[in-house]
């Protein structure tokens, strides 16, 4: 079947208003706002996860460079999750009840120890720690986030990958009853599989996250568990993983199976590499007006760059 770009990612959810970007600016009162802007007229429920952003914290206010953290009511209230919708701004509503405990998380493939992890004692085996990071998503808007996680690679050295293994397979839950878009969006090949070649999943800056802000994840962000791959762009961090396999092959994403000819599979920021509809030279961060130019490897150059030498990466998007 033969999918019209469009319904690959509604270009109308990229094209937002001024009014839809100044959420995060006043925090929970823009925050308001930007969902407003999306309901019918009538009184205003209050935010998704309004309490969740009364007590957060995080080490410090801003990244490496200098850049603010996004306010959390933004990054909870502004998601890409088609699992429960294309709508961002619905996401948090339509996720809200996703039953993320017990949880269990699937480790297998070419590795000489697989395992399952219930994702409590993950937490407790691999103590979360605090990484700040930009996230550019391919739509090209971008947020900072205190991420709490632990690195993949300390999960995969405990399983011990074979010689064969080159890459690593993640897989989302498949629970249509629970994942309304699963049931709506048909034409996707469900469940949501991503990959990352091995030395990229052993790489530091790769982490398993499982909470924003000092806070456990919410159903929106990826709950219970979820990949940050912080020089990639946003479709590569799938969420809310059941399994991970070491795999000889080269994994499908679902994003390519979906669309080979927009979507690759190593999806590396590029200001010079254009999706076929997005430019990527420039970004508009949430929560601020101006563009800003989009940085080499979302500016982790110095630390990954290395991982692609002698590769030409104007051919890889």
């Amino acid at each position: 079947m033969k999918i019209n770009p469009s319904e690959i990612t509604p270009e109308r959810l990229f094209y937002l208003s001024r009014r839809q970007f100044l959420v995060g600016a006043g925090a929970l009162t823009m925050s308001t706002l930007f969902l407003g802007g999306c309901r019918g007229k009538g009184p205003e429920p209050p935010p998704i996860g309004a309490g969740y952003c009364d007590s957060v914290q995080a080490s410090r206010s801003t990244d490496e460079l200098g850049d603010s953290l996004t306010p959390c009511q933004s990054v909870i209230n502004y998601n890409n999750y088609y699992e429960f919708t294309t709508s961002k701004e619905d996401v948090a509503d339509l996720s809200r009840n996703l039953r993320t405990s017990p949880w269990e998380i699937e480790v297998g493939g070419l590795v000489n120890k697989p395992r399952v992890y219930d994702v409590d004692d993950l937490r407790q085996k691999f103590a979360p720690e605090e990484r700040i990071y930009r996230l550019r998503c391919v739509e090209a808007w971008s947020m900072v986030i205190p991420w709490l996680g632990f690195p993949l690679a300390k999960l995969l050295k405990e399983v011990e990958p074979t010689s064969k293994a080159k890459y690593v397979r993640f897989e989302t839950l498949y629970d249509p009853e629970q994942m309304p878009g699963q049931k709506g969006l048909s034409f996707y090949q469900w469940p949501y599989v991503e990959g990352l070649r091995l030395d990229e999943a052993l790489h530091d800056l790769t982490i398993l996250a499982t909470g924003i802000y000092g806070k456990s994840l919410l159903p929106q962000n990826g709950a219970p568990v979820r990949l940050v791959v912080p020089w990639k762009y946003g479709f590569k961090g799938i969420k809310s993983i059941v399994k991970i396999d070491l795999v000889e092959e080269m994994p499908t994403s679902l994003w390519m199976a979906t669309a080979s000819n927009e979507y690759g599979f190593y999806a590396n920021v590029n200001p010079e590499v254009h999706h076929p509809r997005w430019a990527q030279s420039s970004e508009r961060r949430i929560g601020e007006l101006e563009r800003r130019p989009t940085l080499l490897f979302n500016g982790y150059a110095e630390e990954v760059a290395r991982l692609y030498q002698g590769m030409d990466l104007r051919k890889f998007f």
